[in-house]
Formats: C-alpha cells, sequence, structure tokens
C-alpha cells in the first residue's frame, strides 16, 4: 500500500475518553446520507475510545501540520486530556471531541455501525457538521513519508 497516497488526519474523541490518533484510513462513503469511515487497530486505545464514547471527530491535515500529524502518531505522548496541551484546537459543537485549529477541513461524526476489518474494526460514521479552509495544500502520506499535495476550493461551510 506505500504506492497509494492518502491524506492524514487526526482522529479525535471527547468527554471522558479524549483521546487523538493520527490516521491516514479514512474515506468518503456516501454524500447522502453523509457518511465517512476510518479503520483503527482493535489494539488502540482510539478503538476502545470511539466504542467507547460512540462518535469521534475528524480533522484533515494541511501541509504545515506535519508536526501534528507526527505528534500524535507518536506513542511517547501522554494519555487523555494531557496529550492536548500545548496543542491548537477546540471542542466540537456536537461530540465536544477536539477540533484541531488550522486544519484544512473538520468533521463531526457518530458511530454508524462497526465492522470487522481483521486486526482492524472499521467505524462508519454519520456526519453531524463539518467545515473547511480554502487555498492550502494537503498533507499526504506516500511511499512512507509525508508529502505535500494539492490545494482545496470551496466556501468553507457545510
Amino acid at each position: 500500500m506505500a504506492r497509494f497516497a492518502t491524506g492524514i488526519t487526526v482522529l479525535t474523541t471527547g468527554g471522558e475518553h479524549v483521546h487523538g490518533m493520527t490516521a491516514n484510513a479514512f474515506s468518503s462513503v456516501s454524500l447522502e446520507p453523509p457518511l465517512v469511515l476510518c479503520c483503527v487497530a482493535r489494539t488502540a486505545t482510539m478503538h476502545r475510545a470511539i466504542t467507547a464514547t460512540g462518535s469521534f471527530a475528524v480533522s484533515v491535515l494541511g501541509a504545515e501540520q506535519e508536526p501534528l500529524a507526527r505528534y500524535f502518531a507518536g506513542r511517547g505522548r501522554p494519555r487523555g486530556a494531557a496529550q492536548f496541551h500545548g496543542v491548537d484546537w477546540r471542542p466540537g459543537p456536537f461530540t465536544g471531541a477536539p477540533l484541531l485549529s488550522g486544519s484544512l477541513a473538520w468533521l463531526e461524526c457518530k458511530l454508524a455501525a462497526q465492522y470487522d476489518g481483521g486486526d482492524h474494526s472499521v467505524f462508519l460514521g454519520s456526519v453531524l457538521g463539518s467545515g473547511w479552509t480554502e487555498g492550502r495544500q494537503a498533507l499526504l502520506f506516500y511511499g512512507g513519508g509525508f508529502h505535500r499535495g494539492v490545494g482545496g476550493a470551496g466556501d468553507g461551510t457545510g
């Protein structure tokens, strides 16, 4: 899969199970109704957090946010709310999950279904709200490394 370019997101959960995790296994599923999916290892803290809260948020990272991607991928960061100290974020209006400031786009989702995906679970999320910004490049992952992608367009409402 190293030859398939993907966008980079940070998945987050709020409430008593606040957590963040870098993920590139994320995709749009349906426009009507708006559905997305993310795939999370069954052994990951994020797996337990999503199943406990029944919701998650997604921050789509811009090219200049590689340090955030690396931070939320690192195993040495604090756990719980402490991992967000020093990170610029705001609580999502629907789930309370952290939305990372400066992201290209954000979505908040209610867990609609969970499917077996081998050593991962596929979480299907019903989109509760979204927003985006214009004119910046996306952060991509390809060939084992981070790269700058294309810019976007749109009016930022959703």
